[in-house]
């Protein structure tokens, strides 16, 4: 009987849209907006409550150091500036571990570039042919030598197979990418060496263009001579 009824052609029931008379107060609810709008009211309202309930039931003894760090401002807590959070000596010793880590990444990225470039060179070198042939005539001897340069002629790029091919294209963008991201760390370490410097103690000043040797796009400082005992 269920077959039946399902084979029986019904009335498709639309739901009854806005009164031309309220369209300007756009589409017109249907019960599942109701109930997603009626959610998120309860679920505010819940919020509210347990929020009034905690602050009737606060400690009034009650002292955490935020309070103290802390100051409002049109009614929002907002903390304290923390710039003077470390002293020199935390500020310098953070400055060391810093480009201990950039050192310690870019000698990692250059020794697998070195394992990457002996990898594709043995690739594209093939193995020369050493064999010693004697010959007994000149004309075995042209013989041999014909024989040796066909063997020797590389294989054209038509006989290697596609999934060398694309393992070869890809190790070569790796290549790429490795040497491009040891020429950022290297930057980066250079840059993180000058600021670890100018930290420290003595008197420097900043080069002027007329007073390079060599002109250059990076700041240049020369920092007083000073006997050391």
């Amino acid at each position: 009987m269920s077959s039946l009824r399902n084979a029986i052609s019904r009335r498709a029931h639309r739901e009854r849209a806005q009164p031309s008379s309220r369209k300007k107060f756009g589409l017109l609810e249907k019960h599942k907006d109701y109930v997603v709008r009626a959610k998120a009211f309860h679920k505010k309202e819940e919020t509210l409550r347990r929020l009034k309930e905690k602050a009737a039931l606060r400690n009034p003894d009650e002292f955490y150091f935020q309070m103290i760090k802390t100051r409002t401002v049109d009614g929002v807590h907002k903390p304290e500036s923390q710039a003077n959070k470390y002293t020199q000596e935390e500020l310098m010793l953070m400055k060391t571990q810093d480009i201990g880590y950039i050192l310690q990444k870019m000698q990692s990225e250059k020794k697998k570039i070195e394992k990457l470039t002996a990898v594709l060179h043995c690739v594209d070198n093939q193995p020369s042919n050493r064999h010693i042939y004697y010959a007994e005539d000149r004309q075995e001897a042209r013989e041999l030598h014909s024989q040796s340069s066909e063997s020797r002629t590389p294989p054209s790029s038509d006989d290697i197979p596609d999934h060398i091919k694309r393992k070869t294209a890809t190790s070569y963008r790796e290549l790429e990418a490795r040497k491009s991201r040891v020429n950022e760390l290297e930057k980066i370490y250079m840059e993180m060496s000058l600021k670890k410097e100018l930290q420290k103690k003595g008197r420097k000043r900043k080069l002027r263009e007329d007073e390079l040797i060599c002109p250059t796009s990076k700041p240049v400082y020369k920092w007083r001579s000073e006997r050391k005992r």
